[in-house]
């Protein structure tokens, strides 16, 4: 079986954001998916995690006497090297100080026609 057949090309961009964290009036990650449909970019996914710490060292996570946590957010999106671009232009733009990863991928379809 060959695994190579149909594949593309692509960009994959991880953002870490704060769940609590506000831009123009939205949440933070709320906007970025939005900005980023806008764009064109054909999908994008939010996770929340559970515990995290980043640049600052401050552990966040969720207890259970936490009632608001404001704990990490990971935004990713797999798509063209342009629109990736595009997104980080936007971000910079907005000055947005966002830590972020991005790395050539591949994308496909496993066990599609």
């Amino acid at each position: 079986m060959d695994l190579l057949v149909n594949t593309t090309p692509c960009m994959f961009l991880r953002i870490y954001v704060t769940e609590l964290k506000q831009h123009d009036g939205k949440l933070l990650y709320e906007w970025i998916l939005e900005e980023a449909k806008a764009i064109g970019i054909p999908g994008g996914s939010a996770f929340r995690a559970i515990a995290g710490y980043g640049r600052h060292g401050r552990l966040h996570e969720e207890t259970f006497f936490e009632l608001s946590p404001d704990l990490p957010v990971e935004v990713e999106f797999v798509a063209s090297e342009k629109e990736i671009l595009q997104l980080l232009e936007l971000l910079e733009k907005e000055k947005m100080g966002l830590f972020y990863i991005k790395s050539a991928a591949e994308s496909g379809l496993a066990g599609g026609v």
